[in-house]
């Protein structure tokens, strides 16, 4: 019987308990909130001018059916590239996903295969479950909710809670600290519905990301960010890896097959 894909063995378990615990969010019509832009602007003035953002991830939690736990080292760059490069225990990474703009590559070092020609967010999909292209990671991990989104109108709830609407169909939740003012605390954009840790000023400590399912697989991930630095130079040697020459190719429809959300083994 076939092994299934070496990515999910190294994933696997390890995992207790959920994602974390469920934001409630406000319900109901709420009131006029007339200064909804002036809060956007005070919610997101600490990710809005992001430009770069490298960060070690800690992903835990569940795609599909299975129980996901790992480690990945993650360079984004605006509009469209990125780097994640999952640690394994020992031995090579578990894998590189790199994008420069132009093409993208996954290679698998342990398994010797590469996959090219495919859109990031379809390769992101097939691993974890997660429909998002670079400039979508890079603005949800900076606390931005979406690339260059607008406030477009907003409604006021109680307890300190505003509703924000978005360019684009997103809806941001904001919350109010009185000595700090605004702060991002949940988004739900398409499928997906974001919540964030409390954190002051800078990139959110963790991000929860649902997925409902009605896009593709459910998913329900929480990523904790450490060693973050923002807006610092990444080279093109960042988005960019070299694959040996002796590498089987890999296509999308085996990757989701064989892949951590696959059924085949």
């Amino acid at each position: 019987m076939r092994r299934r894909w070496v990515l999910t063995a190294l994933l696997l378990g390890g995992v207790t308990g959920c994602a974390g615990r469920t934001v409630t969010l406000p319900t109901g019509e709420g009131a006029p909130f007339s200064d909804y832009a002036t809060a956007w602007q005070d919610a997101t003035r600490g990710c809005r001018d992001i430009r770069t953002l490298s960060a070690e991830l800690s992903i835990s939690g569940r795609a599909g059916s299975q129980r996901l736990r790992g480690h990945v080292l993650a360079g984004l760059a605006a509009p469209d590239r990125i780097r994640l490069e999952a640690a394994a225990p020992f031995g090579p990474p578990i894998f590189i996903l790199v994008a420069d703009g132009t093409k993208t590559t996954l290679l698998l070092p342990r398994e010797n295969r590469v996959l090219r020609g495919e859109a990031p967010a379809a390769i992101l999909d097939a691993l974890v479950g997660l429909e998002l292209g670079p400039s979508d990671l890079l603005a949800i991990l900076s606390g931005c909710v979406t690339p260059d989104a607008r406030a477009a109108g907003g409604r006021l709830f109680p307890s300190d809670w505003a509703r924000v609407d978005l360019s684009g169909g997103a809806a941001a939740y904001l919350q109010r600290d009185k000595p700090t003012g605004w702060f991002v605390r949940a988004a739900a954009r398409e499928a997906l519905t974001i919540t964030y840790d409390p954190g002051g000023r800078g990139t959110p400590p963790a991000v929860r990301l649902i997925a409902d399912g009605s896009r593709g697989s459910a998913s329900d991930l929480r990523i904790d960010l450490s060693q973050v630095a923002v807006n610092q130079q990444l080279g093109p040697e960042v988005f960019s890896v070299r694959v040996p020459a002796d590498a089987t190719p890999i296509s999308l429809k085996e990757l989701r097959e064989t892949g951590p959300l696959g059924e085949k083994r």
